[in-house]
């Protein structure tokens, strides 16, 4: 597992232009498989790609299973993704992933405390 910088930089520029949702239940909130189908009808690999903090490496390019820890909506981010993705990453020992998205969260906290 890999961080996907371009997830990374794609966050940080939702945070900065306000596309973010402060409150939401992540279990209703984040992508279901037909949304990710849906979305994919009209987007690329890499534009969905975006929406995910990690990259499975031994997987290949265009399958869903390479990307892995969604951080939003396909329109926004989630504070209670990035919470999630923190989690899960802490809990599989992605140490370099769980210090990205712990800096997104800093960020996004320290914008909402404005």
């Amino acid at each position: 597992m890999k961080t996907n910088q371009e997830a990374v930089q794609k966050a940080r520029e939702l945070i900065k232009s306000n596309q973010y949702v402060k409150d939401s239940d992540w279990s209703e909130a984040q992508p279901s498989p037909e949304s990710e189908n849906d979305f994919l009808e009209d987007h690329d690999w890499t534009e969905y790609g975006g929406w995910y903090l990690g990259i499975h490496t031994d997987e290949n390019k265009e399958t869903k299973g390479r990307y892995g820890f969604p951080y939003g909506d396909f329109r926004r981010l989630h504070r209670s993704g990035l919470i999630a993705a923190k989690q899960r990453s802490a809990q599989q020992g992605y140490d370099d992933l769980e210090k990205a998205i712990d800096q997104l969260l800093t960020t996004l906290d320290n914008k909402i405390d404005r």
